[in-house]
């Protein structure tokens, strides 16, 4: 795999060659938008809105709106001025116990692949950040972009998490209903039972984008009927509906649970069997 980004760890005068390599990927389908009568697909234009003429890429600039209607245009030279410290390497700041870091805050993961010279180091921030279960908060700046990030042990690797800075957090709004009414003790000894009764070990191939395997089935068979329409099909949409007594909910959801567990094991892709008892 080919690596989007090379530099190094510091830690106080400790410095680990790196490579950064992807860690994720987006699974969405993409689609084409196309002309209906002959499926012609639809390209974008670059169109002025003072006159609605198309712009060749040579014309194009990056301009800054710091007003409304009022521009300031950047140039290549000008991003080059931003000279920022250390641009390649990743300078661990603070050491921080990961259940300090609400999960709002992580964004994308990369794999930290040790180059030649630095898999001693490596080895040891590894181990070091696992066995204290610490994150090592650093910034760090890929393809002209600064980022916050989180240095962390993930099995024999180091993984650089991508992370929000704080003024790219929403504050949540003032939702309505928080404020209800406090569960009573038997209710709250029920839930935490059945939340018990449906807990498992966490296998992340257990769970499939169920909504994209149907779409794929769909998209086969609209292939094979040659574009004929197919007969209608879906399910109905799940109504909420209103919880008047929440202790008999409670009850009914755990003799189900309990009845699952004496028929045999179903595999199911969208939530964890009950734990056997």
């Amino acid at each position: 795999m080919r690596s989007i980004w090379k530099g190094s760890i510091t830690f106080g005068l400790v410095s680990i060659p790196v490579a950064l390599q992807t860690a994720s990927r987006s699974e969405e389908l993409k689609f084409k938008l196309l002309r209906r009568s002959d499926l012609s697909p639809v390209n974008y234009k670059r169109v002025a809105a003072v006159d609605g003429k198309e712009v060749p890429w040579d014309e194009i600039v990056k301009g800054y709106e710091y007003e409304k209607g009022k521009f300031v245009v950047l140039k290549d030279e000008d991003f080059k001025r931003v000279d920022l410290e250390a641009t390649d390497t990743i300078d661990i700041v603070d050491f921080v116990d990961l259940t300090e870091i609400n999960p709002i805050f992580f964004h994308r993961p990369y794999y930290l692949e040790p180059q030649k010279g630095g898999g001693t180091a490596y080895h040891l921030l590894r181990d070091v950040l696992a066995q204290t279960n610490k994150a090592g908060i650093s910034k760090v700046i890929i393809r002209t972009r600064q980022h916050l990030a989180a240095v962390k042990a993930n099995g024999d690797l180091l993984v650089l998490e991508l992370m929000r800075f704080a003024d790219e957090i929403v504050d949540p709004p003032a939702i309505k209903g928080v404020e209800d009414k406090t569960p009573g003790k038997r209710e709250l000894t029920m839930a935490k039972t059945l939340v018990d009764q449906l807990t498992a070990k966490w296998d992340p191939n257990r769970y499939s984008d169920d909504y994209r395997s149907a779409l794929m089935k769909l998209i086969d068979q609209k292939v094979k009927s040659g574009g004929k329409k197919l007969p209608s099909g879906g399910h109905a949409r799940k109504q909420a509906t209103n919880v008047i007594d929440l202790a008999a909910v409670l009850q009914q959801s755990l003799k189900e649970a309990g009845g699952a567990k004496s028929k045999p094991a179903r595999k199911t892709k969208t939530r964890p069997r009950a734990k056997a008892a």
